[in-house]
């Protein structure tokens, strides 16, 4: 492929839009789909939970992505099924069960595609362009997240239902556009057995090195979750906010203050190394959270909490991009399974850390969440910190020995 024809590294961090654009679907218009069939609003919570959930076990299936067929060939394919399962979850709207078993298929395609474009990704890229890559494949995510929560509402009003859901299913599928202008390396001609058997030693391989151990403690543990960001649109009463502030509040938060935090990552990664930086976006964004305890309970302080909330979660997405990157390497057999890994890996904290807030917000209210919310981040940044440190002077030891 010509240099003319290779699109540049802003661009390719834009493929990523795909699953942005379908993660935003289930975030506010899913809901409200449901909402609007009468469904109750603990059972939305349910339907909502199950549908993403496909976000943390696919990795599991990663092998099949390495082999037979091209990343690419998978992660176009892939990105079809999504879009045709979001259009028909369109039109059988009013089938509740069918909805959620097709929202689920197609976040599972969605979550596949994303790991094997993020494989395809790293064994591309120069070392050098890995942080501005991983910005602008963040910066897609929140994008494409913001611009479905806005679209799909408006398009549904405006348009028959049949061309709302053909045009929002091509939306989802319009960023595959940006492969043709990526290199793409051939297919792995291996059995999927093959490739499993090489995950399985892979997954060993990482438990037993000390500087592998060390990047999954960073993304296992909750150094730099904010995960607040999924908790605080349903508190919105506790700041005085009725629901349409909340709405306009949580939708523009999250794109702008999400892409601004993306697009920061670039200079910041040219101060200190991934890692130490991962863990000083924790320290400050847990910082920032304490702080949040000064202010009062309404919605400006609403804002402000969901809009600086958003800039570090964005930072902290994106210094997991870069590490992946970093971690992988060029001509990796195995990228889209280690990718996949270490993105499931990533998506842990924000689990458990939900329910570790809400036992907060139970305690003493949003005060109670902002405590527990910056104590655990800042007590798990301390020790992995020291864990970092004693790394790097074993590491030194040895190379002056």
């Amino acid at each position: 492929m010509s240099r003319s024809r290779t699109a540049p590294i802003w661009l390719m961090g834009m493929s990523n839009l795909t699953f942005g654009l379908y993660t935003g679907f289930t975030t506010l218009p899913l809901p409200q789909l449901l909402a609007a069939q009468h469904v109750p609003g603990a059972q939305i919570g349910v339907i909502t939970a199950a549908v993403i959930a496909p976000g943390f076990w696919t990795f599991l299936l990663g092998p099949v992505l390495d082999v037979r067929f091209s990343r690419r060939w998978y992660a176009t394919v892939l990105a079809a099924v999504s879009a045709v399962c979001l259009a028909l979850t369109i039109l059988n709207r009013g089938n509740v069960r069918l909805v959620e078993w097709l929202m689920m298929l197609g976040y599972a395609a969605g979550s596949l595609s994303a790991n094997a474009l993020g494989g395809w990704l790293a064994t591309i890229v120069r070392r050098e362009d890995e942080a501005q890559l991983s910005s602008w494949s963040v910066v897609a995510g929140f994008g494409g997240y913001g611009l479905m929560t806005i679209l799909a509402g408006e398009l549904v009003r405006a348009l028959p239902l049949a061309v709302a859901a053909f045009t929002l299913g091509a939306i989802i599928f319009l960023p595959t556009a940006i492969f043709l202008l990526m290199p793409a390396p051939g297919p792995d001609r291996r059995l999927a057995g093959e490739s499993f058997r090489a995950f399985f030693g892979e997954v060993w391989l990482v438990v037993r090195r000390r500087e592998a151990l060390l990047a999954l403690a960073l993304f296992l543990l909750p150094s730099a979750s904010f995960c607040l960001t999924n908790l605080l649109g349903g508190w919105g009463a506790d700041f005085h906010a009725d629901e349409r502030t909340v709405n306009l509040i949580g939708g523009s938060a999250m794109t702008v203050a999400g892409i601004v935090g993306s697009l920061l990552f670039i200079p910041l990664a040219k101060l200190l190394p991934l890692r130490p930086l991962y863990l000083a976006i924790g320290c400050a964004g847990a910082i920032f959270t304490a702080s949040l305890l000064l202010l009062g309970r309404n919605p400006t302080a609403f804002g402000l909490a969901l809009a600086g909330e958003n800039v570090f979660q964005a930072l902290a997405f994106t210094g997991t991009v870069a590490i992946c990157y970093e971690t992988i390497g060029r001509n990796n057999p195995l990228a889209a399974t280690q990718y996949g890994l270490l993105t499931s890996a990533s998506n842990l904290p924000i689990i458990y850390m939900q329910l570790v807030d809400g036992r907060g917000y139970a305690w003493r209210g949003v005060t109670g969440a902002y405590l527990t919310d910056a104590g655990v981040s800042l007590a798990v940044c301390g020790g992995l910190g020291a864990m970092l440190y004693a790394f790097h002077r074993r590491g030194a030891a040895r190379v002056s020995s």
